[in-house]
């Protein structure tokens, strides 16, 4: 399977695949329940959790309407503390930043801690085009980059795989990568992390370079923060001599007060911890501590667009902790990969079809991958309103004429017309009731075939009640 998401099939073809792997199904539902189970009882133990949810919120909404002088109070203090900061505009930009500064050290090879920007704009093959390779070093990475997979998790990128699965991909591909996977390696927890910690550990005492994202960007010092559970990404902050980190504009904070609440909600939401094991944070270089280079490459690759919009902006709320996808309906059971990018789930369904924009049918189609039941929203530590969002984009794609929807629009005009006219559709009704006995128990047609597969034509009852109330009310 290709490591890319270019070329996979629309939403609703992409998920009706998926639906059939009772595997996957499995594994996505132990998964999931699991984790929803884990947070409820971490969120539950903070009394002012709503307080610290409506914090979140009013800082994210405060940061974005001032979005651009914050952005160059960062960039004033990352390069006061030595740093270099780099603006893309696109994935293209960004990724031909990178490649240069990495070509720049004489290195051909880089290691990577886990990052959603860099896998949205595909660097990682952008840098195999380049002759350099990208090692993952995040457990999960490292499963989905050993079996050619695509992540399907923001928080767990291999949660489609069960132990059984992850085991086999060891034995099969280590040794292509590295340092192979020890003789009689079973499917234990324990024995599978040892094996990627020893395949893992020689890369990290070689690599010149690193290659980071980050969960924060706190303006006012230019610091940057990431935080993790396995320490894999310490190793690429602090051992490698450059060091590179591309973060989207959304990811800065004001201030260390700002941040405060984020620390708190984060790692509740995400892995159900009070505080992530491995909070790491740097500013800019520091003499005979870490990396003696340091690169920001700032990327916007569609979000200014996105900040455009009124009510789709809310998604640049978002702080990457996957509680969205672990309550969805439609997630657990289609699985990451029916959304076709790297962003999956509720928050996936929003965000990239903003981020790339509403023109491929893949993107039109993820603002209706959902139920709508608002289980997203209920869980979101920034309450993000995905399905206000998804209703909004919705009418966009509706709007622009997408695959499908032109005879939609018109069936909706006609049926604006019927409504408004109540002698028509009293007239309407009493045909239809009239005619009842030759109606179709299926709805024929486009509709039948989408809609009506697993649904029967509700029964019309032999009076329209507008007559019914006439005689009996009236």
């Amino acid at each position: 399977m290709s490591g890319t998401f270019v070329g996979m099939p629309s939403f609703p073809v992409a998920a009706g695949v998926a639906v059939t792997d009772e595997r996957l199904r499995g594994n996505l539902r132990r998964a999931t329940h699991t984790i929803r189970d884990k947070r409820a009882v971490a969120v539950g133990e903070l009394a002012d959790w709503g307080a610290l949810r409506e914090a979140g919120k009013e800082i994210k909404d405060r940061t974005l309407r001032g979005l651009d002088g914050y952005l160059v109070e960062l960039e004033a203090a990352v390069t006061a503390a030595g740093g270099v900061v780099h603006w893309a505009s696109d994935a293209d930009e960004a990724n031909r930043i990178v490649v240069d500064l990495v070509r720049a050290t004489g290195e051909r090879e880089v290691v990577k801690v886990k990052s959603m920007a860099t896998q949205e704009i595909g660097l990682n093959e952008a840098l195999e085009a380049a002759g350099i390779a990208a090692f993952e070093t995040d457990l999960a990475e490292l499963i989905v980059q050993l079996g050619e997979d695509r992540p399907s998790h923001i928080l767990v990128p291999a949660i489609h795989r069960n132990r059984e699965e992850i085991r086999e991909i060891f034995v099969r591909t280590m040794s292509e990568w590295g340092r192979p996977a020890p003789e009689g390696l079973t499917d234990s927890p324990a024995e599978l992390a040892e094996a990627a910690r020893v395949h893992l550990r020689e890369k990290f005492l070689r690599a010149k370079v690193g290659i980071s994202g980050a969960n924060f960007m706190v303006a006012e010092t230019g610091t940057l923060v990431v935080v993790e559970s396995e320490g894999n990404g310490r190793m690429c902050l602090t051992l490698p001599e450059t060091l590179i980190s591309v973060v989207g504009i959304e990811k800065v904070v004001p201030s260390w007060r700002d941040l405060e609440v984020f620390l708190q909600t984060l790692p509740r939401s995400s892995t159900a911890e009070r505080m992530n094991p491995y909070t790491s944070m740097w500013t800019g270089v520091t003499d005979g501590d870490g990396p003696e280079t340091f690169h920001l490459v700032l990327l916007d690759n569609g979000r200014t667009a996105t900040l455009g919009d009124e009510v789709g902006r809310q998604a640049l709320r978002c702080i990457r902790c996957s509680a969205c996808l672990n309550v969805c309906p439609v997630y657990e059971r289609a699985g990451g990969h029916a959304y076709g990018s790297v962003y999956p789930g509720p928050i996936g369904a929003i965000l990239s079809p903003q981020l790339r924009g509403i023109r491929s049918e893949v993107d039109a189609s993820l603002p209706f991958a959902s139920s709508l039941c608002g289980a997203c929203y209920e869980v979101c530590p920034v309450a993000i309103d995905i399905p206000e969002v998804l209703v909004h984009l919705r009418e966009r794609v509706v709007e622009q004429g997408g695959k499908g929807h032109r005879l939609e629009k018109a069936a909706m005009k006609a049926a604006g017309w019927v409504l408004n006219h109540p002698g028509a559709l009293g007239a309407g009704e009493r045909l239809a009731s009239k005619t009842r006995k030759g109606h179709p128990k299926k709805l024929p047609g486009p509709g039948g075939r989408q809609w009506g597969q697993s649904r029967d034509l509700p029964q019309l009852p032999a009076e329209p009640f507008r007559d019914w109330w006439k005689k009996n009310r009236a």
